[in-house]
């Protein structure tokens, strides 16, 4: 995950990124007869295939902004000015702009074999982006109502922290509650699709895993965007000694903690769950526990890529 997050990858170009998409394509020909020119063929592939997953979702480009390697750059300076919101409109403007940068990341970054209607998407959108202003709003009158001016200004602070994990956690379940509804398709361990006698290969089961455990990674991951860089701001006395100082500090240092706690927490939240999961049969629909493979044995076990 520390490889499929790495900003470097937002520097590769669109034609960059198909060039690599495509050895990916014929990597079975590419090892079977490599050109001379290329040393380390497999070493080459799986950096093309890097390159590949960071542009791509199922052939189908993503936007920078969207793309996990571009979610500390892109994302990041928008976490700090929430940390740095100090009154309701700002909070409630940059909640906005964080909530639907992170719809955008969870509609580029789920099982793309679940289709979206527009229709379902731009509701899946506003319910997101409504929940997380409303939690916002509620928790930013209740500070303000219940401390005083100088205290509520430094409770504003913490108030990005749970309005975002309840808001996090809502915008990616509502966004790819889609996939629960239709199913995600069931796999080989070469990734090939599971033919299934008389029925699709769809798995409601292994969907609804999938986006819990993407809902549940959403919300781990701001325990280091939005909870640690106020903390050491407020308990560091070096810190808090510099920024007495000189009062203009505040904001880069805020910025540094925030994007170095980003940066190390986004690939550690996403690795609490891999994205390509093994499951026993039995523990998915029927239709699944009497599969046999090509030499006739019973499957035992399946994989499903639950997104990121």
């Amino acid at each position: 995950m520390l490889l499929s997050c790495d900003p470097r990858l937002l520097l590769y170009s669109s034609e960059e990124v198909q060039q690599a998409a495509e050895l990916v394509y014929n990597a079975d020909a590419l090892i079977a007869c490599p050109p001379e020119a290329v040393k380390n063929i497999h070493r080459t592939l799986w950096e093309a295939h890097r390159i590949a997953s960071s542009g791509t979702n199922d052939g189908d480009p993503v936007p920078r902004p969207f793309r996990m390697s571009g979610y500390v750059p892109f994302n990041g300076p928008i976490c700090a000015a929430m940390v740095c919101s100090s009154g309701t409109p700002s909070l409630l403007f940059f909640n906005w702009l964080n909530q639907s940068q992170n719809a955008g990341v969870n509609y580029f970054n789920r099982n793309a074999a679940s289709a979206m209607s527009d229709e379902k998407l731009l509701k899946s959108y506003v319910g997101a982006v409504g929940a997380a202003l409303g939690v916002a709003l509620g928790l930013s009158t209740f500070v303000k109502r219940r401390f005083d001016p100088v205290r509520a200004k430094q409770v504003m602070q913490f108030v990005a922290f749970p309005s975002t994990v309840i808001a996090s956690s809502l915008n990616c379940y509502i966004v790819r509650s889609g996939e629960i509804d239709t199913g995600i398709p069931i796999m080989n361990r070469r990734g090939e699709p599971i033919e299934v006698p008389g029925c699709d290969n769809l798995s409601q089961i292994a969907a609804a895993s999938g986006v819990y455990a993407t809902t549940a990674s959403r919300a781990i991951l701001n325990i280091p965007v939005l909870l640690v860089p106020p903390l050491l701001m407020n308990k560091l006395s070096f810190i808090k000694k510099m920024v007495a100082r000189n009062p203009a500090l505040s904001t880069p240092i805020t910025l540094y903690l925030l994007l170095t706690s980003f940066g190390i927490g986004l690939p550690a939240a996403c690795a609490l769950f891999p994205q390509i999961v093994e499951v026993p049969v039995q523990e998915l629909e029927t239709k699944f526990h009497n599969l046999r493979d090509y030499e006739g044995r019973k499957i035992q076990k399946v994989y499903y890529n639950k997104g990121l």
